[in-house]
Order: C-alpha cells, then structure tokens, then sequence
C-alpha cells in the first residue's frame, strides 16, 4: 500500500492505518530505535509509542513523506527513552558517542531566544548535505541522523574501518567550516 492510502485510512481514523504502517515501516522504525538504544525490548516499545504518535497528531498534521516522519519521530522517542535510561544510570547505544563527534562542530543549546538561529542551523546543515558527494551524504546521514554504527557503515559501502572513519571525520570538518562560513559556528 503507498502512503497516500495509508494517509487516507489515518485521516478516515481506520485501524488498518496502524497495521499498513507496521507492515511497511515497523522494520525501518526499529531498525532507527534499536540503533539508537541497543535494547530490543525498549526499541519495540518505542516503534509502537510511533503508532500511537502517529495516530494522535494524523490527521491534522500531515507528513509530505511518511518514511522520512515516521524515522524522525522514531529517532526523537528513542533519545528521549535514551536520556531517561541515562539518567537512571542504564541504557546503551551510538548515541552519545554520534553526539560527542558531532559537538565540536555544531552548537547547541535549548534556549528559547535561539529557535530562528535552530531553525537557520538545520537550513544550513540541509545545503551543505545537498553538496556532499551521494555516497559520502548517505553515510554521514546514516550515522548522524539514524545512529549508524561504524561496522554497519562499513557493511553498506564496502569501505574499511579506517576510511569510514576517515571519510566521516572530514565531513564533520567540512561542515564545521561551512559552518563558521555561514556564521552559524
């Protein structure tokens, strides 16, 4: 089923919308919460917090690709069940180790005053992917926005340890200059 139909039974409130969705993206989902958690059990809790996510805010919102939705809300509940289980001293995953490598380059901070300059960060960091080579974009996508560890990196490209590495490292370099070239850094 494409995702205008599975669109339409949300936006009909069908149950069937919650199944059709499981079938075509519970894989992907938790694929993104397990990478991010490293936890069965808290993944598949966290796929189905999606559907719930889903079905509450479908309609009135409406995702122009559902894929792309369903992932960022996936991912967002997955760090926020990350930083629960940190705090409580437990848990696991890419995560804070994705985050630490990318910290030198981009600024953070959850000040309310900074939400045009968030908002100016994500439209810069949108160009500069859109000038990375499509091999190196999909890469530096897979391990910053889905949590992609090295070795399943390596596995998708065919790339050693070292240059994954390397290739990741230079990207992050070149968007911190890009970065500093926007003022954004």
């Amino acid at each position: 089923m494409d995702d205008e139909a599975i669109l339409t039974l949300y936006r009909q409130r069908q149950p069937d919308a919650l199944a059709e969705t499981e079938a075509k993206y519970g894989r992907l989902c938790f694929r993104v919460a397990n990478n991010v958690l490293g936890n069965r059990e808290d993944s598949e809790e966290c796929v189905n917090d999606t559907w719930l996510h889903a079905w509450n805010v479908i309609p009135p919102e409406w995702p122009r690709k559902l894929s792309a939705w369903l992932t960022r809300v996936t991912r967002n509940l997955a760090i926020s069940r990350l930083r629960e289980s940190q705090a409580a001293k437990r848990g696991s995953g890419e995560i804070p180790l994705v985050l630490d490598e990318l910290a030198e380059c981009v600024p953070g901070g959850t000040d309310p005053q900074k939400e045009t300059e968030a908002k100016e960060l994500q439209e810069a960091i949108n160009r500069f992917l859109a000038m990375l080579k499509p091999l190196d974009r999909d890469v530096f996508v897979a391990r910053y926005f889905y949590a992609a560890s090295h070795a399943e990196l390596c596995a998708r490209t065919g790339w050693s340890l070292g240059k994954t590495k390397t290739v990741l490292h230079r990207t992050r370099l070149k968007l911190r200059t890009y970065l500093k070239e926007e003022g954004l850094c």
